[in-house]
């Protein structure tokens, strides 16, 4: 049995280790893609001694009743907003569409900062304070920068943020108000990601890019703990999952394997769905053709600017999740997400976001293939809010 020195949080983890090579790093220094082969590192945790599903009782209803197993040590560095434990809600009026499915979205639109993004960033935002951080830096469609500029404000962090010039307004109003350094890029993400990489080296900055730390992927990985929760321990059949750089999906497909570990649930998987925007489709045509690795890929604008991540960092692990959960991937126009949303909003009283939607078209198109069956729990991720989206979208 380990003994490890008693910490306000009960922090389980072990060390940060490599997926890819084994490799394993120092969870107490500061990390953020292995040194030996450069790929997402993956925090791990001492399951041995178990730890029992009774002991979340009564505990506050946000991500960080999962205490245990996220990776900060101290209490006093936890800087959260109140994100997490958001709700899971049954199509109620479009069940012309789900006939002998139970279908039903977690809606993450709730979130502090209106999207999922406040998971990965409370956890990353939190292990930089603990760290000594004092300025996080990160390229962003849009929801992550305002979550890092919230959570940053929280913190005492200085935050600054690279985001394309096409993403709609509020997100940088977003930005500014909260009091994050903002510079606007005349590209995409993959652009900004090139200034943010060279300027942190420069400046000595921790940038926190989708996946090339290994801490949001934590943050968000607590939408699975609470899909099994939500769903008494008995996973969906099916999670659809709006795929820009992947971290939730990876994060989800973690959790579950975390929660195996723990005895909490058995060894069923759900099938997981990358769903893309047609702009920006490079997972989808690595899966389609077999491939190990995407291709860059770039369509240019589309209304779910989320999705506008022309070759995601982690690419190689989520293909590898969707074929571990004999999964599948699609890609989806703007035209279709537009008229998802809309119909959405009008027979289910959700604005949600067009990389939500975009799930919702998925959806009808693998149950009209009758690749989802008769019988199937399907689970949709709605990852924010449409409000902020309405520069995209004609409401007429």
């Amino acid at each position: 049995m380990v003994n490890y020195i008693q910490t306000e949080t009960g922090s389980l983890l072990k060390n940060l280790t490599c997926p890819e090579c084994g490799n394993i790093h120092d969870a107490a220094a500061l990390n953020t893609v292995c040194k030996k082969c450069a790929s997402t590192l993956f925090a791990v945790y001492d399951f041995t001694d178990g730890f029992s599903k009774p002991l979340l009782a009564n505990r506050q209803a946000n991500m960080w009743r999962y205490k245990e197993f996220l990776p900060v040590v101290n209490e006093k560095n936890i800087v959260t907003l109140g994100e997490g434990m958001t709700p899971v809600i049954p199509i109620a009026n479009l069940k012309q569409f789900t006939v002998a499915n139970n279908v039903f979205w977690k809606d993450e639109s709730g979130n502090p900062t209106g999207s999922f993004k406040a998971r990965g960033i409370s956890a990353a935002v939190s292990k930089a304070k603990e760290l000594g951080i004092d300025t996080i830096a990160t390229p962003t469609a849009g929801n992550a920068g305002g979550a890092l500029a919230a959570y940053a404000a929280r913190a005492g962090i200085k935050a600054v943020v690279y985001m394309p010039q096409q993403t709609p307004g509020v997100f940088k109003d977003e930005c500014r108000l909260y009091g994050a350094e903002l510079v606007e890029v005349a590209g995409n993400i993959n652009d900004c990601g090139k200034l943010v990489n060279e300027l942190s080296a420069l400046n000595g900055w921790f940038q926190i890019s989708t996946l090339k730390e290994p801490y949001r992927l934590e943050g968000k990985k607590t939408m699975g703990y609470e899909i099994a929760e939500q769903f008494n321990w008995e996973l969906p059949d099916v999670i659809l999952y709006p795929t820009g750089g992947g971290t939730g999906l990876i994060g989800i497909w973690k959790a579950f394997d975390e929660m195996q570990q723990l005895g909490w649930i058995g060894s069923k998987r759900p099938r997981m769905v990358a769903v893309q925007s047609e702009s920006c489709n490079g997972i989808v045509s690595a899966f389609n053709a077999g491939l190990q690795i995407s291709e860059f890929t770039d369509g240019g604008f589309t209304i779910a600017n989320g999705l506008r991540v022309p070759k995601p960092y982690a690419d190689k692990q989520i293909l590898r999740v969707l074929r571990e959960s004999n999964g599948t991937a699609l890609a989806i126009s703007d035209l279709e997400m537009s008229a998802a949303l809309k119909e959405i909003a009008r027979h289910e009283g959700m604005l949600i976001a067009p990389e939500g939607a975009a799930l919702w078209q998925a959806f009808k198109k693998l149950k009209d293939a009758q690749w989802i069956k008769d019988g199937e729990n399907v689970l949709m991720i709605n990852t924010g809010s449409g409000y902020k989206y309405l520069e995209n979208i004609e409401v007429g």
